[in-house]
């Protein structure tokens, strides 16, 4: 590939790999199906959870409790462009969140979840999209209720 398709490239994955969060701690969280492909995936071995298909990923991620907070924090994203229309990608995150989100700041507490995402990208139509996600968790904990954090 000539290096500035190469650069393109990887630039419109780790987009993709931002865009995802935002969407799901900022935007509507049912529209990040949109950034899947048709037959797009979302894995967590862990959990044993495996969500297949933009109808079932809008379905899966629109399903997200309304009085969530949070906030994913991405670093390291390494993406690999191994085809002209295929690339790979490994990035970290650690995400804050709580439930029973009424308004306000909420004391800050420990990650609920610290981890990596490998994910798989697809050129459709001239668009970067997701089209496998797979989340790896290190460090992990129950999502607490904001009633639950201590005041400080």
């Amino acid at each position: 590939m000539d290096p500035v398709d190469r650069l393109l490239a990887e630039r419109a994955c780790e987009r993709l790999v931002v865009d995802f969060v935002h969407r799901l701690d900022l935007g509507e969280p049912p529209t990040v199906a949109e950034l899947f492909t048709e037959d797009g995936s979302w894995a967590w071995p862990a959990g044993d959870r495996l969500v297949e298909g933009r109808a079932a990923l809008r379905e899966y991620f629109g399903a997200r409790p309304a009085d969530r907070l949070s906030r994913r924090l991405m670093h390291c994203i390494l993406v690999t462009v191994t085809a002209p229309d295929a690339a790979s990608a490994a990035s970290y995150f650690s995400t804050h969140r709580v439930d029973g989100y009424e308004g306000g700041i909420v004391p800050a507490g420990p990650p609920v979840q610290v981890g990596h995402y490998e994910d798989t990208f697809r050129r459709v139509g001239g668009a970067w999209l997701l089209e496998r996600r797979v989340l790896f968790l290190a460090f992990g904990g129950p999502t607490p209720r904001a009633v639950d954090r201590p005041t400080t």
